[in-house]
């Protein structure tokens, strides 16, 4: 269950300008807090000091438990995740007031608030805010300071907090944010990657699956009519069912596994043995699975497309004869397979809309059309090995 768990969920600083989500993250960011708080020490000290009357002091606390709330309710409020909400920038902005009004009144010790505005500014709004809001408190902090008679290494150090705790919760936060973005990436890409393999997977047991069963159907139907007179002939057909049969296991097998890459040479014979046992005559006379040139990517797309292909004619043309020619167009090989059947009859289904993907993944393509004297063309295209060269 560990492994299941999101690191950005449990870790704290990921967790900057973020409300909290469970129990763990409130008790890292109210340890935190507790640890940026100390810094009130001088507020309070000056309060517990005597030197302001009682209403100055009274006033003084509310206007401390008033900032401190407000503070809180930022740290530990709802927001929303991808935007400022108005009411954070009108908390912001009262912040801002409230710990100017107190400097102003009660005197410089009271900067540190403005300490706590850059830093809130930081967490609070885009960079692009933040960057021109913490230079500017920066500077409040050091006019007020100015006026309030504050100088030396105690105005510096508190202009600095100011002006260097802003950037680095900035610089933090910006980092939040990129590492939340990287992840969102990631889980992505790996969304995209399991569609593709689903989509390949998909395309090869269609494709395996289609040309497989429709072999065994057309083999059991002759077995079923070679029985009563032809026993001998009969049982051949059923030892090639069982053949083929095997060989579909094994292939499905490979597909799953995503080591299935058919070759010419083979897809020519199983398409030789369909075609006669589906009683269509069979050209492949200028068909050959061998060339110098032809890559294994560009083999296996044009072995998909003649498997597609001679499964479409034995399944639905109604052909006698079909011709299978392999040639070179230039720095292409193209496959076609041309029958005298039905022709086309209507948009194409899940069969050419895969093998359409398959020759896109080898640099190839794929036509398809009613052929000169009726019947249906199929034409696949892909990349001889000399012309990638040519281009690389």
């Amino acid at each position: 269950m560990d492994d299941d768990r999101d690191p950005e969920r449990d870790s704290g600083y990921m967790m900057v300008g973020r409300r909290p989500e469970n129990r763990r993250q409130l008790v890292a960011k109210a340890c935190w807090s507790v640890l940026y708080l100390t810094y009130l020490f001088y507020a309070v000290k000056d309060l517990t000091s005597g030197r302001h009357s009682a209403l100055g002091t009274v006033l003084g606390w509310a206007g401390l438990v008033t900032f401190v709330t407000g503070y809180l309710f930022l740290l530990f409020g709802p927001r929303p995740r991808h935007r400022v909400s108005r009411r954070q920038l009108g908390l912001l902005a009262g912040l801002y007031a409230l710990a100017v009004l107190l400097v102003a009144t009660l005197g410089g010790a009271w900067l540190t608030l403005l300490v706590y505005v850059s830093i809130s500014s930081a967490v609070m709004l885009p960079a692009r805010w933040a960057v021109r809001t913490i230079p500017a408190v920066g500077l409040t902090a050091l006019g007020l300071g100015v006026l309030k008679g504050e100088e030396g290494s105690g105005l510096v150090l508190v202009v600095t907090a100011a002006l260097l705790g802003g950037a680095a919760m900035a610089a933090v936060v910006q980092m939040g944010r990129t590492m939340r973005e990287l992840r969102e990436a990631r889980a992505t890409v790996a969304h995209l990657a399991a569609n593709e393999e689903r989509l390949r997977l998909a395309r090869d047991l269609h494709d395996l699956l289609g040309h497989s069963l429709s072999l065994i159907t057309l083999k059991s139907e002759l077995a079923g009519r070679m029985l009563p007179d032809h026993p001998e002939q009969a049982a051949r057909q059923v030892a090639d069912i069982e053949r083929v049969g095997r060989q579909a296991l094994v292939d499905v097998r490979e597909a799953v596994s995503g080591f299935r890459r058919p070759t010419l040479d083979g897809e020519l014979a199983g398409a030789r043995t369909a075609l006669a046992a589906a009683g269509i005559t069979a050209d492949l006379g200028r068909a050959s699975g061998r060339h110098p040139d032809l890559g294994p990517d560009a083999e296996g797309a044009l072995a998909w497309a003649l498997r597609e292909a001679v499964t479409n004619v034995v399944r639905h043309s109604g052909a006698s004869r079909c011709e299978v020619a392999l040639t070179e167009a230039g720095d292409e090989l193209r496959l076609t397979v041309t029958d005298d059947g039905r022709g086309p009859d209507g948009p194409h289904g899940n069969g050419l809309t895969g093998l359409t993907e398959r020759m896109a993944l080898a640099d190839g393509r794929l036509e398809t059309g009613r052929a000169p004297g009726g019947g249906f063309r199929l034409r696949a295209h892909v990349p001889l090995s000399r012309r990638m060269e040519s281009v690389s």
